[in-house]
This record gives C-alpha cells, structure tokens and sequence, in this order.
C-alpha cells in the first residue's frame, strides 16, 4: 500500500494552517477535529477532507486514511492526547513521519526513543522574537 496522504488531528489554527499549506501545495490532506465547528478556520484555499470525531476513535483514524498516512501531524490543546495520538500513529500505524505539538516541554521525555518529531509553539516563538530582536542599548 502506498503511502501518500497527510493527516492533520486538531482543526485550531496551527492545525488548519497546516493543512491549507499543504493542500496549497497539492498534497492529499485529511483534517480531524471533534467538533465540526473548528472548520471555520480552514481558509478558502483548502481542498482536503474533513472528518468530524474523536482521533483516539481507531474507527475515526481509519476512516480518514491513516493506514495510507505519510505524515501525521498532531496538533490539539491537549497534550496527554497528542502523545497518546502520537504513540498510536507511531506504533499501531507505523506512520513514517509524525508531528506533534507540546505545551509542556518536560513531556517530551515521552516521546524518547522514536523518531517523532516534537513542536513546542512557545520555544518557536520565543526563539523567533530572540532572532529578531534588536535590542536598544
């Protein structure tokens, strides 16, 4: 089975900003979100699917194309169920590129010994700021 499609799991804005850039990019995208209202936040560009629902729902997973899933980019307010989310494509899935957002940067422990990747917005933003800083001294 070819693995081509990109799965999004979290319609906020890093998640629905994910997936419109890579369906602007012509990339097979699916979006998950638990509730249907998150969708408003896709802008007009994007072309993929939308799947309402619970990702930890394995029914939910497969429904949406995990088994045929490139990338699995895991991007909820929740970061218990981003890791558990992340073990599941990572393991269960064998997916072979995984992102997932983490407030709390102590839990990345959590996801040692994998190839996962790890996305802390608070470390980005503020190396960001630090870059360009110009400081008035």
């Amino acid at each position: 089975m070819k693995k081509n499609k990109i799965i999004v799991i979290g319609s906020g804005r890093l998640g629905s900003g994910i997936a419109a850039k890579l369906s602007e990019l012509g990339k097979e995208v699916a979006i998950i979100d638990c509730d249907d209202r998150s969708f408003r936040k896709l802008n007009d560009t994007y072309s993929g699917q939308q799947f309402v629902g619970d990702a930890t729902n394995t029914t939910v997973l497969e429904n949406s194309g995990i088994e045929e899933a490139l990338l699995v980019a895991i991007t909820t307010n929740d970061d218990n169920i981003n890791i558990l989310l992340a073990h599941v494509c990572f393991y269960l899935y064998n997916v072979p590129e995984i992102y997932v957002r983490l407030s709390d940067s102590d839990k990345g422990v959590l996801i040692s010994n994998t190839t996962i990747h790890l996305i802390y917005p608070y470390n980005l933003s503020l190396d960001k700021f630090m870059s360009t800083y110009q400081g008035n001294e």
